[in-house]
C-alpha cells in the first residue's frame, strides 16, 4: 500500500512508523528541507511543499490512503479558520483521485461545546464555541462537501477522526506549571477527555484498513476525568505539591477551554475497529511515560 501523510508531526510520525513496519510506502509533506532529511532517515519519502501555497502541491503522488493530520501553524499570519479550511481545500484540489480510495481527516472533540458534563458521541450535535472548534467544524464540512466523482462512482471514502486531548512522551499538558507550583487558571470541575498518542496512532492505522471504513469516530480513552483529578494524578506521579485553581476570567482561549465540559464516548470506535486500547486511563499512560525514560521533557 502507498500512503501519504500531510501533517507528519507528533501523531503523523508515529502512524508513519507503523505503516513502514507493515511494509507500506509512506510519503510525507513538509516545507522544511531539514525535516525532509529526518524523514529520509526514518524511511519516509519526503515531499517538499507548502500546504498554504496551492502551486507547490502538484507534486502530491497518487496513493491508496491519505492521512491529513495538520496542526495550526502559529508562526504564520493566517487565522485559525483560514489555515484549517484553506489548506485543506488546497490539498483536496491537488490529490490524484484516480487511485486514492480513503482520506482520513484528524479533527477535534472541540467541535462539541457542551458545558454541562453530558456524554457526547457520534450522534451528538456539534456546538463549537472556541475558535479552534469552529475552524475544525468548518473544515469537516468542506471535506463532506467534496464531490469528486469518477466514471465508476465516488473517488474516495472519507473518515473524520475527532480526537480528544493528545498526550504522550514530551507532551504532558501543564506539567511545567505543576512543577513550578503555579496556580491553574481553570475550574477544577470541568471534564477532560484524553488519548495517548500511541493509542491514537493505532486507531488511525486500524481505521485506514478497516473492512467497513468508518465515516466518523470519536477518539478518546473513554475514561474522562475531572480537571481536579487530572492534576491530582499529575502531582502524585511527579511528587509535586497539590495545585490551586483560580477563575480564568476574561475571554481568552484558555478561559473558553476551561468552560468546556463534556464526556466523550469511545464505544463506537472500540466496537467498529475491534480495538483494545493500551492506555485506557490517563494514570496508566502517564506512568508508562514517566517510567519509559524516553520523555524528552522528563
Amino acid at each position: 500500500m502507498e500512503r501519504l501523510i500531510i501533517g507528519c508531526g507528533y501523531l503523523g510520525r508515529r502512524v508513519a512508523r507503523r505503516w513502514l513496519k507493515m511494509g507500506d510506502t509512506v510519503f510525507a509533506v513538509t516545507r522544511d528541507p531539514a525535516r525532509a532529511d529526518e524523514f529520509k532517515q526514518d524511511g519516509i519519502i519526503p515531499l517538499v511543499a507548502d500546504i498554504r501555497d496551492h502551486s507547490t502541491l502538484a507534486i502530491l503522488p497518487t496513493v491508496d490512503t491519505v492521512l491529513y493530520a495538520v496542526g495550526f501553524d502559529r508562526s504564520g499570519d493566517q487565522s485559525i479558520r483560514g489555515f484549517f479550511v484553506d489548506t485543506l481545500g488546497n490539498v483536496l484540489s491537488n490529490i490524484s483521485w484516480g487511485k486514492c480510495s480513503r482520506f482520513l481527516y484528524i479533527s477535534s472533540t472541540g467541535v462539541y461545546g457542551q458545558e454541562d458534563g453530558q456524554w457526547v458521541d457520534e450522534e451528538s450535535p456539534c456546538q463549537p464555541v472556541r475558535e479552534g472548534g469552529l475552524a475544525c467544524f468548518d473544515a469537516e464540512n468542506l471535506l463532506e462537501s467534496e464531490g469528486v466523482l469518477l466514471p465508476d462512482g465516488p473517488a474516495f471514502e472519507k473518515c473524520i477522526l475527532r480526537l480528544g486531548g493528545i498526550y504522550g512522551p514530551g507532551r504532558i499538558p501543564r506539567r511545567e506549571e505543576v512543577r513550578a507550583g503555579k496556580i491553574i487558571a481553570a475550574s477544577p470541575e470541568g471534564w477532560l477527555n484524553l488519548i495517548h498518542v500511541d493509542d491514537a496512532a493505532r486507531v488511525v492505522v486500524a481505521a485506514a484498513d478497516a473492512s467497513e471504513f468508518p465515516d466518523l469516530l470519536l477518539v478518546a480513552d473513554g475514561c474522562p476525568l475531572r480537571r481536579e483529578d487530572y492534576f491530582k494524578e499529575l502531582c502524585r506521579q511527579l511528587d509535586a505539591p497539590p495545585v490551586c485553581f483560580e477563575d480564568p476570567g476574561g475571554d481568552s482561549g484558555r478561559a473558553q477551554r476551561a468552560l468546556s465540559s463534556k464526556r466523550v464516548s469511545n464505544q463506537k470506535m472500540l466496537a467498529s475497529l475491534n480495538l483494545t486500547l493500551e492506555f485506557p486511563q490517563f494514570s496508566a499512560g502517564l506512568s508508562a511515560i514517566l517510567a519509559g525514560g524516553n520523555d524528552p521533557d522528563g
